[in-house]
């Protein structure tokens, strides 16, 4: 199985305000780039969303290093998506989990 490394990054200006998203994918000498905006989002969700999109656009299986600066993302795609999952997409305060 080939191993893909994938770089994320999202940052908004005001929060909420007009953000942006940026992937970098390597697999070998091929590289290639992803990126976009919003007129209205957060900086985690733009966060989530480089990260989405960088699997998303993988065509087979991999073994996939993801590298990301944000600990909400790491958090979330490490400890908290189990229970998340096991409580029906609910926080550990009982509400709905943002970013679903």
């Amino acid at each position: 199985m080939k191993t893909v490394n994938i770089y994320t990054d999202g940052a908004c200006r005001g929060n909420p305000g007009v953000g942006g998203w940026g992937v970098l994918i390597e697999y070998g000498d091929t590289k290639k780039e992803y990126f976009g905006g919003e007129l209205n989002t957060t900086n985690n969700q733009m966060e989530l969303k480089a990260a989405i999109e960088g699997l998303k656009a993988l065509k087979e299986p991999c073994i996939v290093h993801l590298t990301t600066d944000s600990k909400y993302v790491m958090q979330g795609i490490t400890s908290w998506i189990d229970n998340w999952k096991k409580n029906n997409w609910k926080s550990s305060s009982k509400k709905d989990v943002k970013n679903k």
